[in-house]
């Protein structure tokens, strides 16, 4: 028999208290089902998915809480991002608030597929390539 599930459990506490500078990386693989333009390019609206997931644990991290997403300030596109991409995908504080935190957000492709050298060939990419910035805001609940 298992027990019942409380109404409200607060949260657990945090790793870290939030501090400028603390940061995040997440490292994904872009599936081919992602893709919808032609050369395989991924819409702009993955990369601020992912966005979306490094912001939460580091909301996690610093505050036992996922956190809402408030508003993105800038986000800028500057390379594209395509199906079979290696990413990594980041998110730094760059303002801590009672109850806001500001990232900066960038995603790298660190690899891509190289079809010149066969169909599954692939190259590390030595710099990785920046693809997409941003800064955004998210909301934690009061502390307490």
């Amino acid at each position: 028999m298992t027990e019942p599930v409380p109404a409200h459990t607060p949260p657990s506490p945090a790793t870290r208290p939030a501090t400028v500078g603390m940061g995040v990386t997440h490292a994904r693989y872009v599936p081919y089902s992602h893709a919808h333009y032609a050369g395989d390019l991924v819409d702009g609206a993955y990369s601020l998915a992912l966005f979306g997931d490094v912001a939460t644990e580091l909301c996690i991290r610093t505050d036992g809480d996922e956190g809402l997403f408030a508003s993105y300030s800038d986000v800028q596109f500057l390379a594209p991002v395509r199906a079979g991409d290696c990413l990594e995908v980041s998110a730094t504080l760059v303002r801590v608030g009672s109850r806001s935190r500001e990232m900066d957000f960038s995603v790298r492709v660190v690899a891509r597929g190289d079809t010149s050298r066969g169909v599954s060939a692939a190259e590390v990419l030595d710099p990785p390539l920046l693809a997409t910035t941003a800064r955004g805001t998210v909301v934690v609940p009061p502390a307490g």
